[in-house]
């Protein structure tokens, strides 16, 4: 599932692709990915114009000039891809976004979703999200005040969508292991010197996620050589070495989640 770093790739890269250009057609294969009726969707998102594209969490929202947005969640599964007909995926495309010969094409979304909403709904729907992890706000002493209370393990606690937001299963894994922190460990036994530790890696993993352009397997354009650069220290690397000592990998359920760490 993408995450923070990914989104923010996504949100750069079609800031340049289609930030300030008109939607000149809309098609919708299928209609569970989005939430009003087809001809409303498509009647309401034809040719206005993409003002911003802004992200929040592991959100997309694309602002279109009558201040209605798209909220984009891609979810497990799903990406997109930027270019002309010929150029796109053999594979089945749920929404397609048209600018003139080039079309964003929303692909996988079977959990995922493209919903138009006013900004009031967008506000409504991030009520619950917690405090953004790239928020200047979000500081040492911030992230150890919301760990003071918490008794869970500091796994499940990161991926908690409504204490940080932006951290999912894969980023969970490589912060831990770069904090040195086993992530079945209870928050409530960890010392002030390893939250701090927890902190400076999900500041370092997530500014080196966002830099490689993050883990997403497919390009979102042709040529495209930014996405997808980030290399994983331990998620999914069952049975291969830690980098730092050497011993295998191992993989875990965690919270019905799958788990990598470094047993060291």
């Amino acid at each position: 599932m993408p995450e923070l770093p990914e989104m923010e790739t996504y949100k750069s890269l079609l800031g340049s692709l289609i930030g300030g250009q008109k939607i000149s057609d809309v098609e919708i294969g299928r209609e569970k990915s989005i939430n009003v009726p087809v001809e409303r969707f498509i009647a309401q998102v034809s040719n206005q114009t993409i003002k911003t594209i802004t992200r929040r969490a592991k959100y997309l929202i694309f602002q279109l000039q009558d201040d209605s947005c798209l909220l984009l969640h891609l979810m497990l599964g799903g990406w997109m891809f930027f270019g002309k007909e010929e150029d796109k995926p053999d594979r089945t495309i749920q929404v397609k976004l048209s600018f003139g010969e080039q079309h964003l094409y929303f692909i996988g979304l079977r959990l995922g979703y493209l919903h138009l909403l006013s900004p009031e709904e967008i506000k409504k729907e991030f009520e619950k999200l917690g405090l953004e992890v790239l928020d200047p706000d979000f500081t040492l002493d911030t992230f150890q005040q919301l760990m003071e209370k918490r008794k869970g393990m500091i796994k499940t606690t990161l991926i908690n969508q409504e204490v940080l937001a932006g951290i999912g299963n894969a980023y969970s894994d490589e912060i831990l292991w770069h904090a040195g922190i086993r992530p079945d460990k209870k928050i409530n036994v960890l010392d002030e010197q390893q939250l701090t530790r927890v902190y400076q890696s999900i500041q370092f993993i997530f500014k080196k996620g966002i830099e490689q352009g993050g883990y997403m397997e497919n390009p979102l354009y042709k040529g495209d050589n930014k996405t997808g650069g980030y290399q994983f220290y331990v998620y999914d690397q069952e049975g291969n070495a830690c980098s730092r000592c050497h011993t295998p990998i191992l993989k875990e359920e965690i919270s019905n989640r799958k788990t990598f760490f470094c047993p060291n």
